[in-house]
């Protein structure tokens, strides 16, 4: 089955933005950084959730990225569908940190249950037959409004959303040009979708 093994983001500062991400979010293997000008701005067409266990870790979560230097777009508060809150990195990319549970059931942890990558497409239905001829197999799907595919072993999961509900979700705008300043490393690529989201071949980390 096609999976994710990690992504790439691209990003102006690389020591800045590597300092960030372990201290905001402790991550490591799923995230891979590359030195990059390319033009991009506004809305990128993607985000990238984490998914915890409890309010008190979405907090805690949250709290370090903003400390690491992270803007808020959404505040962490309550939902139809448990709690959860958006920011923005000093990169540009936005994260969505959520639990389903409304109460804690401990004290807070750094624990990632799950990492979630979501596509902003302009056809739901039509990047869903694209990544299901790519060998990725669909979990959930509610028509042509959202798909998940299965993760199996992958550290991240793939997702998709129509950019403007993806970006309404954010709070951001849905209007962006230029680079997704992203690439994403997997058994399936090389190959670019319908919406210029760009995968390359899965290889090893790069060691000093």
């Amino acid at each position: 089955m096609a999976s994710i093994e990690f992504i790439t983001l691209d990003v102006a500062d690389l020591a800045a933005a590597d300092s960030f991400y372990t201290a905001a979010f402790g991550l490591d293997t799923q995230i891979r950084l590359r030195a990059s000008e390319t033009p991009t701005s506004g809305f990128r067409g993607f985000t990238l959730a984490l998914t915890v266990s409890q309010p008190a870790t979405v907090n805690s979560l949250i709290g370090s990225a903003i400390d690491a230097g992270a803007t808020v777009l959404k505040p962490a508060a309550k939902s139809l569908w448990g709690y959860g809150g958006v920011v923005q990195a000093p990169d540009g990319t936005v994260w969505k940190v959520a639990t389903s549970a409304r109460k804690d059931t401990g004290p807070a942890t750094r624990q990632v249950d799950e990492m979630v990558l979501l596509l902003g497409v302009a056809d739901v239905a039509a990047s869903r037959r694209f990544y299901v001829d790519q060998g990725l197999a669909v979990a959930k799907s509610f028509g042509r409004v959202y798909v998940e595919f299965a993760a199996g072993s992958s550290p991240v999961k793939l997702a998709l959303y129509r950019r403007r509900a993806l970006a309404k979700d954010a709070g951001v705008s849905p209007d962006g040009t230029g680079s997704h300043r992203l690439m994403i490393g997997g058994n399936a690529g090389p190959f670019t979708d319908p919406d210029g989201f760009a995968w390359e071949a899965a290889s090893p980390a790069l060691t000093s």
